[in-house]
């Protein structure tokens, strides 16, 4: 996600760049909202962002101040334009448009309250839920913000979410768990609110801070108008919710910071870690492009290994884990990493890679070194072994999909053609991602549904009234 408030006509270009630099957290779809003259104009589609937006596409929108988008990955709702944000929510007086990054764990709950007061759903996205939602509670307080934060109350789940209003405020809020991240940057002409401060330094924001779990922040004509923590943690709720570890381990670029840790840091400690773990005799290291490389820095530092380059990489095929379809998934493996045979033939060679899912890229990543000429192949994996479905923005739905949920390490290793296999454990992980400032969520590796609510939904049919007026 990125969002601007700025006080020149220039958010439209700002947004699209933004975009581009976040491309790697999502490649099924993108659009961008931008608010002109008290209206909200949106375009999107499925496919990359220079896909979605050609110069004619960018040009047919009109130039504005506040302008938010979306790079989308799914967790619900299949590959549409439909299910792509922003979403576009008209209401009595307005418009809102709502980027969301996370999953919204009760959104059929609310889905079908909303249905009974006499809202129509579009999409099979949460997203859409919640732009819905926050709609629906801007014209019940009559007050933008009000209605923004009292929808949020009703939210569970993981959510950091950009909200653009056509009375031109920007609104930036993250979940009180902070399950997923969101910062701000400054320059001269306004703020900017993105996924990932990677973003901020493309565009030429300086980074600022991170949003701070359940914190709402109120921009309107490049100035901060509104910054509190309006958003608590349900009474019911784990103690050890925080931020999703993984994004650390795989989803962020390395040369962002969140959360007050360097990306680029944690990971070079995750490889590290993996080397004092489970040192093994080899003749080099090298890590699988692009999510594994500073990892095998690390391990490569650690133990002494040489580190090499595998690998040539195409770079026009994107992340193969973030693809919809194991299809997908298989094909941009193929086409995606090539073994440099002069380098690794006849040597001992410690792969090291983020994780391993369901086991398909592992495999064929290793048989392609042994086919290359490698004589071995000791694979050293910078997560803990993913035992459990995510609830909060990964798109891992059946523990039926997770090859250590069916598997022992020796059955895995076994699969996947390695010579011997490692994981780095969760305290090693967790050490390595120290100077977190949040706690960190585990669920996917340890089953700590930290931060959920099992008491059920927030939403009761308390909260939405017969005598509620409609959108």
């Amino acid at each position: 996600m990125f969002g601007v408030s700025l006080t020149t006509n220039e958010a439209i270009g700002v947004t699209y760049n933004g975009l581009l630099s976040l491309q790697h957290r999502g490649q099924e779809g993108a659009g961008i909202a931008v608010v002109h003259d008290h209206h909200i104009r949106c375009h999107k589609g499925v496919g990359l962002v220079n896909e979605v937006f050609s110069h004619q596409k960018l040009d047919a929108l009109p130039a504005g101040r506040i302008a938010l988008g979306h790079t989308r990955y799914s967790t619900t709702g299949h590959t549409s334009v439909e299910n792509t944000g922003p979403f576009v929510t008209e209401y009595l007086t307005g418009r809102v448009a709502v980027a969301h990054n996370g999953n919204i764990t009760n959104a059929k709950d609310i889905r079908e309250n909303l249905q009974q007061h006499g809202l129509r759903f579009g999409a099979t996205s949460d997203s859409e839920v919640v732009s819905s939602l926050i709609a629906y509670h801007i014209t019940k307080a009559q007050d933008t913000v009000a209605g923004i934060i009292e929808a949020a109350h009703s939210l569970q789940g993981a959510y950091s979410l950009v909200i653009a209003s056509s009375e031109n405020k920007l609104v930036a809020l993250r979940d009180a768990n902070g399950f997923r991240p969101l910062c701000i940057g400054k320059n001269e002409t306004g703020y900017a609110v993105a996924s990932e401060s990677c973003a901020l330094d493309a565009c030429g924001f300086a980074y600022l801070r991170d949003v701070q779990p359940g914190e709402v922040i109120v921009i309107e004509d490049g100035e901060i108008v509104h910054e509190a923590i309006e958003l608590t943690k349900c009474a019911n709720a784990c103690d050890d919710g925080g931020l999703c570890l993984f994004e650390y381990v795989y989803f962020a670029r390395p040369d962002s910071v969140i959360d007050g840790l360097n990306v680029y840091k944690a990971r070079q400690n995750m490889g590290m870690a993996l080397a004092a773990e489970h040192p093994v005799e080899a003749d080099i290291v090298c890590g699988v492009p692009d999510s594994g490389l500073v990892a095998a820095n690390g391990f490569s530092a650690k133990s002494g290994i040489p580190l090499v380059s595998g690998f040539v990489k195409n770079r026009y095929i994107g992340r193969s884990f973030i693809y919809p379809t194991q299809t997908q998934r298989d094909s941009a493996v193929r086409l995606k990493l090539n073994p440099l045979s002069a380098v690794i033939a006849g040597k001992r060679i410690v792969l090291v890679d983020d994780s391993i899912v369901r086991g398909t890229t592992s495999e064929r990543i290793i048989g392609s070194l042994k086919s290359a000429g490698a004589k071995e192949v000791h694979m050293r994996v910078s997560s803990p072994p993913f035992l459990h479905t995510c609830h909060y923005g990964t798109d891992i739905g059946s523990e039926d999909n997770l090859i250590a949920n069916r598997m022992s390490l020796d059955e895995i290793r076994r699969k996947i053609g390695a010579d011997s296999l490692g994981y780095i454990s969760i305290e090693g992980l967790r050490e390595a991602c120290g100077e977190c400032r949040l706690p960190l969520c585990t669920a996917c590796f340890t089953g700590h549904r930290g931060g959920s609510c099992d008491k059920g939904s927030h939403v009761s049919k308390g909260v939405l009234e017969e005598k509620d007026a409609p959108i």
